[in-house]
Parts: structure tokens; C-alpha cells; sequence
């Protein structure tokens, strides 16, 4: 597939914990992980150069192992050891549908991934290979929606795609409110100022600071993120501007 289709040329995906896991939201389905790894390999496929932050809150997510009592240091590097392991499982898939894949992990452990490097990174996507960013940003505190905008920017992305259950940034929660409308595009300030939750604030706050974009889209219908690649109309779009 020709890449002179395509709107944006490196993106990074940003996929949450659950999007890996079974219907009750917890573990690792590799049913769940085969479906969005055909995913990946269309975008791919299509020469988008593309980085990967998954979530770990299939497994433990430390905001919530905190407050059951674990301290709350303790309790995030619990969830960034977990965005390893989904890490790894992504990459197992990926690489049996014969795509090159890296594993670059802010903590170190060198007998499963590389250490986080920009220039390393910066030469594997050069190199055609998908990089998953694994451990987070490597800080307690600070979550994987956070981490995805901070990789975004050293490897120069053009876009962010935070790939969710559900079609877009609504008005309300469409899982429990029926009356819910999607909103096809809106502003960073709009989102903050609405407390949409659609990222953390230090998410959106950066990625408003480097007039980085970001689409929300449904990563279960397929061929979602590749029509966002080519700058279809998907999800919906939060820019620094909202388009007529």
C-alpha cells in the first residue's frame, strides 16, 4: 500500500491495558491481542513508521493498588513492570505475523527489552520497525498517558492515537449514559476545561504545549487507525484548534 496516502507518517499509539484483556478487563486474552495486532500490521503495512505505549491496568494499576493500601511508589512501579509484560506479548504476536518490533523499556532490565534510548529508538523507526515503550516514563507518579506523550514528542510523531472501546470523545460516559453525544472535534483547552477525561492533565497540557494532535478511536472497528493515518474522519480529533 502506497504511503504518499497517508496524512501522518509516524504516529504513536497509545493502547490501554484493557485493550489486551479479556471481557472482564483483566489479564491477557490472546484472542484480544490477535485482533489488535492485525491492526497494527495494516498500519504498518501501509509505511506508517509507528511507536507503541500500552497500559498496565490489565494487570495492576497503581492509582488503585495505592489506594488499597500498597504504598503509592511501590504501587506505580508495580504498573509499569506491567506494561512490560503486555509489552512483550504484543511484541510475541507481532513478531509471528513477521513484523520487526523493538522493545524499549524506561526501566531497565536488559535480559527481556533495550533500554529506553531516543536515538536507539529514533534508528529502529528509521529501520521500519514498530517500538514498543515499555515501564512508562520510568517515575512513579506519572501515567502511561503521560508516557505516550512525552515518546510521541522525542520521536517526533505527528500524531497521537489513543485507541479506546469506545468511538470518540463524548459529552458524557457512552457506557452509562444513553443520552451521550460524540463530539467530532474539540480543543485541548476545551478538554481540560471541560474535565472530559479523555487523558490526564499533564497529558493534554503537553501535548497543547507542542501542538502534538491527538484522534480517539474505537481500536475495535477495524481498519479504525489506518483510516486515521490517512487523515480520514475517525473518532475524534483534539487539536489546538477546532476544525470547522
Amino acid at each position: 500500500m502506497a504511503s504518499s496516502k497517508l496524512k501522518y507518517r509516524r504516529i504513536l499509539l497509545k493502547l490501554s491495558g484493557e485493550s489486551v484483556a479479556g471481557d472482564d478487563g483483566s489479564g491477557i486474552s490472546l484472542p484480544a491481542i490477535d485482533r489488535l495486532t492485525e491492526e497494527i500490521v495494516k498500519v504498518h503495512g501501509a509505511g506508517v513508521a509507528l511507536g507503541l505505549v500500552v497500559g498496565g491496568g490489565n494487570i495492576v494499576r497503581g492509582t488503585v493498588a495505592a489506594q488499597g493500601g500498597i504504598d503509592r511508589v511501590s504501587a506505580d512501579y508495580m504498573g509499569m513492570l506491567a506494561t512490560v509484560i503486555n509489552a512483550l506479548a504484543i511484541q510475541d504476536m507481532l513478531e509471528k505475523k513477521n513484523v520487526d518490533t523493538r522493545v524499549l523499556s524506561a526501566i531497565r532490565m536488559e535480559e527481556l527489552a533495550e533500554p529506553y534510548i531516543r536515538r536507539r529508538a529514533l534508528r529502529h523507526l528509521e529501520k521500519g520497525r514498530v517500538v514498543l515503550f515499555a515501564g512508562g516514563t520510568g517515575n512513579p507518579y506519572f501515567s502511561t498517558d503521560t508516557a505516550a506523550v512525552l515518546r510521541a514528542i522525542e520521536i517526533e510523531a505527528e500524531l497521537i492515537i489513543k485507541a479506546t472501546k469506545v468511538d470518540g470523545v463524548h459529552s458524557a460516559d457512552p457506557l452509562t449514559d444513553p443520552t451521550a453525544e460524540l463530539i467530532p472535534a474539540i480543543s485541548f483547552l476545551e478538554v481540560m476545561t471541560r474535565e472530559l477525561g479523555v487523558m490526564d492533565a499533564t497529558a493534554i497540557s503537553l501535548c497543547k504545549d507542542n501542538n502534538l494532535p491527538v484522534i480517539v478511536l474505537n481500536v475495535q472497528r477495524p481498519g479504525a487507525v489506518l483510516a486515521a493515518a490517512r487523515g480520514e474522519r475517525v473518532g475524534t480529533l483534539i487539536s489546538g484548534e477546532v476544525e470547522s
